[in-house]
């Protein structure tokens, strides 16, 4: 059962920003790292991004290279953004980077990405929907689960790029100092998203890889 996504991977696409490649860097290092991939288990195979559309298969009479082609298309209408101030931040149990200025350009793409691939994705299965765990949501997001596949999108949404697998929250504390001093260099700098990502995980488990990025707007984003 073949999935795809569609991500936000700073630093993908043709002539990155040097502030986008040396965040890409900076997380590719960190999954590296030979003393936190007991933690980064799923980040690393999810690998470095910031998801917009959730992992769904696909809809029938749909295509592979008909996503990519609209996702093309999509993205050559759409100006590039900045992520604001991207720093460490503790998303429930995870560790992230996220964009702590001003979302709104982000978010609204992120939305516009979520409306406009509906017609590629397959309805979720009763499987599918319970892997969710229904009855831990709110009814919002109960809500966003069965009309787009993924709880957390448009006002539920805040774009993140997943570092950690979930932590107990008793034993923290070295992570989130590894973190904090290997992120140092990047933190607090604003790094342009000039390209959309189509991924692929090609069987249940395995890794997710680029199929395409796809360039956004020519616009120069204003830093």
């Amino acid at each position: 059962m073949t999935r795809y996504a569609v991500y936000a991977v700073p630093g993908a696409g043709p002539n990155p920003p040097a502030d986008a490649m040396n965040l890409r860097d900076a997380v590719e290092r960190w999954f590296a790292r030979r003393g936190a991939r007991a933690v980064t288990v799923d980040p690393r195979r999810y690998g470095y991004h910031a998801t917009l559309k959730a992992p769904f298969r696909l809809a029938e009479g749909t295509t592979e290279d008909d996503l990519v082609q609209a996702v093309g298309a999509f993205a050559a209408a759409r100006d590039a953004v900045v992520l604001r101030h991207v720093a460490p931040a503790v998303i429930g149990r995870f560790r992230a980077l996220v964009s702590a200025g001003d979302p709104h350009d982000a978010n609204a793409l992120a939305a516009d990405v979520v409306r406009h691939f509906e017609p590629f994705r397959a309805p979720l299965t009763d499987a599918e929907r319970e892997r969710r765990r229904p009855e831990r949501l709110s009814d919002r997001q109960r809500e966003l689960l069965d009309a787009y596949g993924y709880p957390y999108v448009l006002d539920e949404f805040r774009l993140h790029i997943t570092l950690t697998d979930a932590l107990d929250p008793a034993g923290c504390d070295a992570i989130d100092e590894a973190i904090a001093l290997h992120f140092g260099e990047v933190t607090g700098t604003d790094v342009p998203l000039t390209a959309l990502t189509v991924a692929v995980e090609p069987a249940p488990g395995e890794p997710f890889h680029h199929l395409a990025s796809l360039p956004l707007r020519t616009k120069e984003p204003t830093a």
